[in-house]
């Protein structure tokens, strides 16, 4: 199925899943600034489709960043949000994610770093590793094109820290395009990452489920890299 609610692209819907694409700058879930976030939004959702009078439950699993869109994974159930977690920290919840960043990267490359969070700001440092509140932080990520004075690569996380991957690649010269806050980019430019493949094991029926949603033409260096996006696919990491 695809259907489109609020502005939320819907992949997939059963009794226990939610697989939906978030739109750029949209909070994954309820924010200081009150604008609708992904989380309400699909509660709404559900609500309306199945007319649920009461409270809908609607588990988190991930998060995307706000600025960045993509694959997220919702669940309807308790139990589903209990094993889709639990895939979460058994690092068998596989997400992929294509960025466009300034600078020439490697072919492939796996990066190890601490990060630090500050809360009071909302920003991610690399530190050392012995920092008190650092945690440790691991991606990979391989060269799939290039153009414009950017390289595509498509990034594999292994852990879930916040603003890990934008913090990363800066802290190792590979700055993402249009990314404000860690990246150099300008008023105006949208974030070149985004979470293009989701790969899971269903909470109940145990099959392996994958999903790939490709990223908004509009956004200048997606279309620069469009070929090298469709081609790209899963088999980039075994």
């Amino acid at each position: 199925m695809e259907d489109i609610f609020e502005g939320v692209k819907i992949l997939y819907e059963d009794n226990h899943l939610l697989v939906v694409v978030k739109p750029p700058n949209m909070p994954t879930q309820a924010d200081a600034s009150g604008d609708p976030d992904l989380h309400s939004t699909m509660k709404r959702y559900i609500a309306q489709r199945y007319q649920k009078p009461g409270a809908v439950y609607l588990g988190l699993v991930h998060r995307l960043d706000r600025p960045v869109g993509g694959l997220v994974v919702l669940a309807r159930t308790s139990k589903a949000a209990d094993r889709l977690s639990e895939q979460v920290r058994q690092k068998t919840l596989g997400r992929q994610y294509v960025a466009a960043v300034r600078g020439e990267a490697e072919e492939r490359a796996e990066l190890s770093d601490f990060l630090l969070k500050d809360a009071r700001t909302n920003t991610v440092r690399a530190v050392a590793p012995n920092t008190p509140g650092a945690k440790d932080a691991r991606l990979c990520f391989a060269r799939v094109g290039a153009a414009n004075g950017l390289t595509l690569l498509r990034v594999r996380l292994f852990t879930g820290r916040s603003h890990q991957i934008r913090v990363q690649l800066s802290h190792h010269g590979l700055p993402i395009w249009g990314d404000a806050r860690y990246g150099g980019g300008k008023p105006g430019e949208q974030i070149a990452l985004w979470g293009a493949h989701l790969a899971l094991i269903h909470p109940t029926l145990k099959t392996p489920m994958h999903f790939d949603a490709l990223p908004p033409r509009e956004n200048a260096p997606w279309r620069a890299f469009e070929d090298a996006i469709w081609q790209a696919e899963t088999q980039i990491f075994p």
